[in-house]
């Protein structure tokens, strides 16, 4: 955040509200150049590339892409917080509405009917409908 603003309440509040520096005005162009290379550092060293894993499938989180026997499949967002659930929690039975309430971030406006829809729909770009696992009238979950 750059600001002409120098008040403490002024930067405490931009700070909680999400910016992850604050500089005023006027300032320094060599400490500004510091505070922006330290962002860049900060992003690098948390990129951490996550692969979950189940069977021959491989969930990637750099990309949002799932490979399957290392083949490249593209997922939509909702496709891939749904996938991602589900590999975090291979063993348990997920309830819709849990399920529904975990991908909410990334997609606000899902039911239980276009849950379903896309479920569905992972299963086709999986072409095989025997990894998830549908669990009547609960949820569901990846298949043993």
């Amino acid at each position: 955040m750059l600001s002409a603003k120098i008040s403490s309440e002024d930067k405490v509040d931009c700070l909680l509200l999400g910016a992850s520096d604050y500089i005023t005005k006027p300032f320094d162009s060599k400490e500004l150049l510091a505070r922006i290379e330290v962002q860049f550092r900060r992003k690098n060293s948390s990129n951490v590339i996550e692969t979950l894993k189940y069977k021959e499938l491989e969930l990637l989180n750099d990309s949002h892409t799932l490979l399957v026997n290392g083949e490249k499949i593209n997922l939509t967002r909702t496709e891939y917080a749904i996938l991602k659930q589900l590999f975090l929690n291979k063993t348990q039975v997920i309830p819709k509405n849990k399920l529904l309430d975990f991908i909410s971030i990334d997609t606000a406006d899902c039911d239980e009917n276009s849950l379903k829809v896309h479920i569905s729909n992972i299963r086709k770009k999986i072409k095989n409908k025997n990894y998830i696992e549908s669990v009547w009238g609960i949820g569901f979950k990846m298949k043993d």
